[in-house]
């Protein structure tokens, strides 16, 4: 029922006319989108959901116009064939990510029409962060998974195109924080005392001066 009551919510925040909801900035929304791997497994994501998630795609500028990224939703009856397959936190092998019953349900897979590309990758770039921001407008979160088995996956889902990406969704289970840091110094994620902290190089470092 609680699950319910906040996807009406939800819903009901998503109808109202634009002046009665609560501003969402763009960098407030670039804040909350972190790559989440630890998921609260009594939420499923619906099908109506990923759709509007993949719906982006189709604002989203592209490369020559080409166009060539393909979509397949994964709800939770498939989620198996993709979760078996990919792998999270590499930065942390001891934790052995994800953590029992934190596991993601639900999932996008990116395919290319053609053979991948750097005109293909700047599509994809593009398209990943857009989908996980609208994922964030709408109360998810999500995480990018490249280090899955392409082939496995592809024979698993019966793809006619070549996997690229694998996109993770549903609501985070866990928090995340963003520790600034100065060129040179560790850029690796770590986890203490629960918390999740990524860590992100300052603007006058990434500035060429």
């Amino acid at each position: 029922m609680a699950d319910n009551y906040l996807e009406k919510r939800m819903e009901d925040y998503l109808n109202q006319a634009p002046r009665a909801r609560k501003i969402q900035t763009l960098n407030k929304l670039l804040r909350r989108n972190r790559s989440y791997r630890g998921y609260d497994t009594k939420f499923e994501v619906r099908d109506d959901q990923l759709r509007r998630i993949i719906e982006t795609a189709t604002l989203c500028p592209s490369a020559r116009n080409q166009q060539v990224l393909r979509f397949r939703p994964v709800l939770s009856g498939e989620s198996d064939k993709v979760l078996k397959h990919i792998r999270l936190g590499g930065a942390l092998p001891e934790l052995h990510l994800p953590l029992p019953n934190t596991e993601p349900r639900a999932f996008v897979v990116i395919c290319s029409t053609v053979e991948e590309s750097k005109y293909v990758d700047i599509d994809l770039g593009i398209v990943a962060q857009t989908m996980l921001l609208q994922a964030t407008e709408m109360g998810l979160g999500g995480i990018c998974i490249g280090a899955f088995d392409h082939a496995e996956i592809k024979e698993a889902l019966s793809l006619p195109y070549e996997p690229v990406l694998v996109i993770a969704f549903g609501r985070p289970a866990e928090h995340i924080e963003l520790v600034e840091c100065g060129e040179g110094e560790s850029l690796t994620y770590y986890r203490n005392e629960g918390v999740h902290y990524v860590p992100k190089i300052r603007v006058e470092n990434l500035i060429i001066k």
